[in-house]
């Protein structure tokens, strides 16, 4: 644009003097704009093709053109709401309702939900239930959030540690490549009440990574919770090319029972700053704070204020810190952390990381992420554990990597549960098919990936990324494969595939 003032001012002919000087100055305003435009009409009628001020004009209206198209061209940002909550239950029994807790009442709902225990009890009998059914924890988290919508896409356990990855049904075919693992770091590694369960996916064509922890107890143990969390960072790797570790991933979000203590301030002065709500007194003796200043790995992640009541130790069913004899000072032991991967300087190199680096840089630049956190805060109302929960909301702002999804599905014909059905299927991006795909029927309103009424495999050989819609018929296929769905429907396996035998033999 100042190209273009400098040759309407060599040219020197305006028509229009109707703009105030204010106006003028407004380059950015559309009306200014407009106002400009019809003085470069004007001038143009003037201007003698044959001169160099007319090539330079030419120049000038191409390279500005350019611009607007690279601009027009870019793609849209999305903003994606993300409510997360950490809680050490302290192996009680869920409370009749977590809607204040989910913020299920808020004009402004969340596209993701990310849900950390700790301490959910884990007893003998207890834990082989939980492996073979939802445990409670869960079936209050589903049965609240199915309702409105929302899929529990992954969830991983490991003793008492529990991560539930829940997302609206509309962003579940954009979610892939999702895995989830756990690492054990209590008595040297060889128990799981201590440690780290994560899930990573790929949200929009973005790696992202949950990170759910409960590191070592005690004051004195400062060092040992770093030296805990970098061993779990280090030793979690996943089976993808992109992303194989948390580091790796475009965004970690680091959460828990981190069980980081206040030192050096007395228990009087604590509990006065509590009072008086002058938290910011207490955050420079915060040991996650004060090792946030010499370990570089905590440096890379960010951290919003510490501007709610220290969340543990409370006496059971009260808001009352810790009356026993032991009389534990109160801590910010729960906590919400992220990481945005750090952009790392291209180098001249062309070995292979470099080439990677290059790769993701390049990859940043075109489908930028940012994040920014609404919310972080404490619920005081829930009572029945010794800690109270925190949650963090917080906006992602992504480019969608994929518009569309992997593959399309269409029910071919009637379906019947007694006789053969057909289900077309068209891939519509590449992707590495595997001997494991398989294609799940749900029951409308479907609350988990897990509940499937049936399924039946997709062979390797069948998927191809062209124009052909392929089919798979389903015979043998459709046989009715247990799921906790199905068992609760009464749809025995060796109930309806009896049915199946007997309808083929023509004998029902």
């Amino acid at each position: 644009m100042d190209e273009i003032s400098q040759l309407l001012g060599t040219i020197g002919r305006v028509r229009s003097d109707t703009l105030s000087s204010d106006a003028t100055q407004s380059t950015g305003s559309k009306l200014a704009l407009r106002h400009r435009l019809n003085q470069l009409m004007t001038c143009l009628d003037d201007l003698d093709p044959k001169t160099d001020l007319h090539e330079k004009v030419v120049k000038t209206l191409d390279s500005a053109f350019l611009s607007c198209a690279k601009r027009a061209n870019k793609p849209k940002k999305d903003n994606f709401r993300l409510h997360m909550v950490t809680w050490n239950v302290a192996t009680a029994d869920p409370p009749d309702d977590v809607a204040s807790l989910l913020h299920l009442n808020s004009p402004k709902t969340p596209d993701l939900y990310v849900i950390g225990l700790q301490e959910v009890y884990s007893g003998p009998v207890r834990f082989v239930s939980d492996m073979i059914f939802d445990d409670p924890w869960s079936q209050l988290f589903i049965s609240s959030l199915a309702p409105l919508n929302y899929v529990k896409v992954s969830s991983m356990r490991m003793q008492g540690l529990l991560l539930l990855f829940f997302s609206k049904l509309e962003h579940v075919p954009f979610i892939r490549d999702i895995q989830a693992t756990y690492t054990r770091t209590g008595i040297f590694g060889y128990w799981g009440n201590k440690g780290g369960v994560s899930v990573r996916l790929s949200f929009y064509g973005h790696m992202l990574c949950f990170l759910n922890c409960h590191l070592a107890a005690h004051m004195k143990y400062a060092n040992e919770r770093v030296d805990e969390f970098e061993h779990i960072m280090d030793t979690q790797t996943f089976d993808c090319k992109k992303a194989p570790r948390i580091v790796d991933h475009r965004l970690v979000f680091w959460f828990g029972d981190l069980n980081f203590r206040i030192q050096d301030h007395g228990m009087h002065f604590v509990r006065s700053c509590i009072n008086n709500q002058t938290y910011n007194l207490l955050w420079s003796h915060d040991q996650l704070i004060m090792l946030k200043k010499k370990e570089q790995l905590l440096q890379e992640f960010e951290e919003g204020s510490l501007d709610f009541q220290p969340t543990y130790k409370f006496d059971l069913n009260s808001d009352t810190y810790d009356s026993s004899g032991k009389k534990r000072k109160p801590a910010w032991t729960d906590r919400i952390l992220w990481r945005v991967r750090p952009k790392s300087p291209p180098s001249d190199e062309q070995d292979e990381n470099n080439v990677k680096e290059r790769k993701q840089l390049k990859e940043e630049e075109e489908y930028p992420l940012k994040v920014r956190q609404n919310l972080y805060t404490s619920h005081m109302e829930y009572r029945i554990s010794d800690h109270k929960p925190v949650i963090g909301i917080f906006t992602l702002e992504l480019t969608k990597m994929h518009q569309t999804p992997l593959v399309s599905l269409q029910a071919e014909g009637d379906w019947s549960a007694d006789i053969d059905s057909m289900v077309l299927y068209n891939p519509l991006q590449p992707f590495p098919s595997s001997s494991w795909d398989w294609i799940g029927l749900y029951k409308v309103g479907f609350s988990s990936v897990s509940d499937y009424i049936t399924y039946t495999w997709v062979k390797d050989d069948e998927v191809a990324f062209n124009d052909e819609v392929m089919q798979v018929e389903a015979k043998e296929a459709w046989k009715v494969l247990e799921s906790k769905v199905a068992v609760a429907e009464g749809l025995l396996p060796e109930r309806i595939n009896g049915l199946d035998r007997i309808a083929r033999n023509e004998e029902f």
